[in-house]
């Protein structure tokens, strides 16, 4: 038999194909099912059955399942961040910490003391190891690639990773599952954030942070309403503002510009493509490369949200940070949203977008949060539940 490798069987179709291929190349392939929240007594929470899922995959495929719960470790080192993220206003992206430091960090330790020589998962990437060092590449099925998402795993978490799909459309993951007689061939992709489920995402985020009211303004400091918490609301948001049919104002949508967050003030304007949305520079900070530039520029591509195409960008670097000027303005760009850069098929690492340059403001850094933030964050966390990630 071949290698013992550890998949991370979540209990969704692409984690069940990616350990039935495994057992297909003969490997000794164990499942290993992680849960990094708390039930949810509201029902919000699809752990229970996301393992019954996991378990029946095990079961149909002849492998053996192991459980562990990292809700402590979720909760310190992503949720925590999360939240302070939300209260120094700011969009943060849990998805991209829970993947360096739980997904790639504990779990993968945790396969090592399991056996493992090698751990896989179902992401949507490519791993090229010809040159001596892990390339993370994009999966061939571009609408499913998720290298975004894998932009901060380290390097040397990447020499011991699978990723069994990347070469293969979902279309093909779903019919490699009902030829197999996989029970969870036709189940259904999670969405959102993982530990929200379907609950509305502002009364989630309620349950944590305090409504702080203040105005909502245009950009020459005409007052339209009020908002519940500049917390609730993100960059490019057009629903939920209730400011439409204003006097002296076109009948058109309103969307949000910037967060003034020493007066607590939201600024609003009108027009998709109005300036105030349109970045022409940012600052990105927390970088962690997989290729190391070999000079103070480079001349990349830059992808901003998860599904979004590639910007060709100039990156200039500096000690501790990245100013990346793209080559056409990118729309509705807000500090704590993840940065990755690209050279063609190849990632080569990311980070978090501190401050935007828009084509009708000057830079504007916005606060980090501090690690005593975010400690604070964890420790007043009420209990509350969602979907594992």
């Amino acid at each position: 038999m071949g290698e013992r490798v550890i998949v991370g069987l979540s209990g969704g179709v692409d984690s069940a194909v990616a350990a039935l291929l495994l057992v297909r190349a003969g490997h000794d392939v164990h499942g290993l099912h992680m849960s990094n929240w708390e039930e949810d007594e509201a029902g919000h929470c699809s752990a229970a059955a996301d393992f019954k899922a996991a378990q029946s995959v095990a079961r149909e495929l002849g492998i053996p399942l192991h459980r562990v719960s990292f809700a402590a470790e979720y909760r310190e080192r992503v949720f925590a961040d999360f939240l302070a993220g939300y209260a120094a206003g700011h969009t943060p992206n849990p998805d991209v910490l829970c993947n360096r430091e739980v997904k790639f960090g504990v779990c993968l330790e945790y396969a090592r003391r399991l056996g493992g020589q090698r751990y896989a998962t179902g992401h949507y990437a490519r791993i090229d190891r010809a040159g001596g060092r892990p390339r993370l590449l994009r999966a061939r099925d571009r609408a499913k690639d998720q290298c975004y998402f894998l932009q901060q795993v380290p390097a040397a978490a990447l020499t011991a990773v699978e990723f069994p799909l990347g070469e293969l459309s979902k279309g093909e993951v779903r019919e490699l599952a009902r030829r197999a007689g996989l029970p969870v061939h036709d189940r259904p992709d999670s969405t959102g954030i993982c530990f929200i489920g379907e609950r509305p995402f502002r009364a989630f985020l309620g349950g944590y942070l305090a409504a702080r009211p203040g105005p909502i303004e245009t950009p020459a400091g005409a007052r339209l309403g009020t908002h519940d918490g500049l917390a609730f609301h993100t960059i490019g948001q057009r629903q939920g503002l209730k400011v439409g049919g204003r006097a002296g104002h076109p009948e058109a949508p309103w969307y949000v510009a910037t967060k003034d967050l020493g007066r607590n003030a939201l600024v609003v304007v009108q027009g998709h493509e109005h300036p105030l949305l349109m970045a022409a520079s940012f600052t990105v900070e927390r970088v962690a490369w997989l290729a190391a530039p070999t000079g103070p520029t480079l001349e990349c591509g830059v992808q901003v949200r998860h599904r979004s195409a590639d910007v060709p960008c100039t990156a200039a670097i500096d000690a501790g940070h990245v100013t990346v000027t793209p080559r056409a303005p990118i729309r509705a760009l807000a500090a704590g949203q993840y940065a990755a850069f690209f050279a063609g098929e190849e990632c080569l690492g990311g980070g978090v977008i501190i401050g935007v340059a828009t084509a009708a403001s000057r830079p504007a850094v916005a606060p980090a949060p501090q690690p005593a933030a975010a400690a604070a964050a964890a420790a007043t966390c009420a209990p509350a539940a969602a979907r594992a990630t």
